[in-house]
């Protein structure tokens, strides 16, 4: 078997005494908040590099949004289902594309369920190769269910991105990520909602959820830290470690403000190179919008996608890493960017670092390794000076 077992829909699970309060809006559709807007862009424009990537490699890829909700909001507009399948729909490269795409829509709420079905109904000329399944159950459940299957047939699910947008924690535990990542070519997006996590970290009953969700208690660690900022870094911190633990090679990090507001984080986690350099590139694109802005975590306070960004940083990460290796080929230095390890993608590494210091002369180039100036075709060799 090489992807997800059939799924059958059923009950959502009920709320009880004991959950936490999450401020879920009460109603089956509800208005769309101006910050969810920059989650629902990054979505599309990472889609949009990752289904001609994997979709030409593999069989079968799925798409799993884990709190699909209604599929769309009261005023009409699109939620992550409909952006997810008109990604593909869309999608300039869909004819190319020889795997059958899987789309995995979870959604507890039974009436918004509903909802969600009755708009994937309307839905027209989608792609042969296209399956849609909604299930009507709690994220947790639903994918501890899929992987239980999945390894008792001792296989591996396929190559997955998986979206993780809850309101609150209590659905959303670490053990179920863990599981995920461990399948080679499964990701993760995750919308990190702090502002529960700083309201009710004192709160006895939501002890439990934290827990799970962090697959940890260190968190308890961070609830006397009194500065606002250094308490924020310490549960980031601790979230992006345990990502990291549970398999995600390269952890991409990005924080989105209302002026100096924090709003929510997104947390991607994937175990290639490649994925973190396309999730940075799809952020980095969309930002700034309206009166949001995402920032960089590695330097301080870069705010993405301004129209003059400040690539300072960018090369003083490069001296950092190699001004004491001697000699390093080009692929070394791109994939060194594409990581987790900075706030850039490779696609700024050419202009916004690597011909300013040869200019400068930040860097010397081997030039029998390349035949023009200011290129730096594959083979290059190059080495970063002491400054």
């Amino acid at each position: 078997m090489n992807g997800l077992p059939p799924m059958e829909n059923c009950s959502p699970k009920p709320l009880t005494d004991g959950d936490p309060p999450m401020g879920l809006p009460k109603k089956t559709l509800w208005p769309l908040e101006p910050h969810t807007r920059g989650k629902h862009l990054v979505l599309k424009s990472y889609l949009d590099a990752w289904l001609p990537i994997m979709g030409t490699r593999n069989a079968r890829i799925l798409v799993i949004d884990g709190f699909a909700g209604p599929g769309e909001y009261e005023g009409g507009e699109w939620g992550s289902p409909l952006i997810a399948l008109n990604a593909l729909k869309n999608h300039i490269a869909q004819s190319k594309l020889k795997a059958e795409v899987l789309f995995h829509f979870i959604e507890k709420d039974a009436d918004r369920a509903a909802h969600l079905q009755s708009l994937i109904s309307a839905q027209k000329e989608l792609p042969k190769k296209c399956k849609i399944n909604i299930v009507n159950a709690a994220f947790d459940d639903t994918l501890t269910s899929v992987l239980d299957a999945v390894e008792e047939q001792k296989k591996c699910l396929a190559p997955a991105f998986v979206m993780i947008d809850p309101f609150g924690v209590s659905d959303t535990p670490m053990e179920v990520v863990r599981r995920v990542l461990r399948n080679s070519h499964c990701e993760v997006y995750v919308s990190f909602m702090y502002e529960y996590i700083n309201r009710f970290k004192s709160t006895d009953e939501f002890s439990q959820h934290l827990d799970r969700l962090f697959g940890t208690d260190k968190w308890r660690n961070g609830m006397n830290i009194e500065d606002t900022e250094a308490r924020k870094d310490f549960y980031f911190g601790l979230y992006k470690g345990q990502l990291r633990a549970a398999g995600g090679k390269h952890v991409v990090h990005f924080e989105l403000y209302e002026g100096n507001r924090l709003i929510y984080a997104i947390f991607f986690g994937t175990q290639h190179p490649l994925g973190a350099d396309r999730m940075k590139q799809a952020i980095w694109k969309v930002a700034p919008f309206g009166d949001f802005a995402f920032r960089g975590t590695h330097s301080n306070q870069l705010t993405l996608g301004i129209a003059a960004p400040d690539f300072g940083p960018l090369r003083a990460a490069l001296r950092g890493e190699f001004n004491k290796q001697g000699w390093v080929t080009i692929e070394e230095v791109s994939e060194f960017v594409a990581s987790d390890r900075t706030d850039f993608h490779t696609g700024q590494l050419r202009k916004g670092a690597l011909i300013p210091m040869e200019e400068s002369g930040e860097i010397e180039v081997k030039e029998s390794t390349r035949k023009r100036k200011k290129s730096f075709p594959g083979g290059t060799l190059l080495r970063f000076l002491k400054w």
